[in-house]
């Protein structure tokens, strides 16, 4: 079958997808957009969440079939251009939130989602919105201080990372 859909605000196509195959798959085999992580493929660790149709899942268990005509946003749609980084993204690098990088796809669009949402997160906020994102690098403080961090600069946050500062948010500095 065929399918098209929209990416990161790009229109594609994607022909002789069978049936069962996954959204994952699609992405990252036909379309050439390896952000999103294959981990479990059973839904449980984030590492392949993107947005469709403004709502986060787990591109593992949708069927490609079912992204027939939507709008799906992927970590490689975050940067507003391209070589330079959303600041989100920009936030986590800034915070020590990215080790081996694997789970950072899925954090970033949970994060995203939920600063849309709830644009000054309570730490319960930003722990209920991540926890589906399973990370085995970081102990998670790195990016709670990496959603803190960007939640406090709201829209005027920089888009070009800044020195590392070690995990401390301002709040938390020396």
């Amino acid at each position: 079958m065929r399918i098209e859909l929209t990416v990161n605000g790009r229109p594609h196509s994607a022909d002789d997808v069978w049936e069962g195959e996954s959204l994952l798959y699609v992405l990252r085999e036909r379309l050439g957009l390896p952000g999103s992580k294959n981990a479990c493929e059973q839904g449980e660790c984030g590492s392949c969440t993107v947005r469709m149709d403004g709502d986060l899942v787990c591109a593992c268990l949708v069927a490609a079939g079912q992204a027939e005509g939507a709008e799906i946003r992927t970590v490689e749609g975050m940067a507003e251009r391209e070589g330079q980084l959303a600041p989100l993204q920009a936030a986590f690098v800034e915070a020590g939130a990215v080790q081996c990088g694997f789970c950072t796809p899925g954090l970033l669009l949970a994060a995203e989602e939920l600063l849309e949402r709830v644009p000054r997160p309570g730490d319960a906020d930003i722990r209920e919105a991540l926890s589906g994102n399973l990370c085995r690098c970081t102990g998670y403080e790195n990016i709670l201080d990496a959603v803190r961090l960007a939640a406090s600069r709201g829209q005027d946050a920089p888009s070009a990372p800044q020195a590392p500062t070690g995990g401390l948010t301002p709040e938390r500095r020396p």
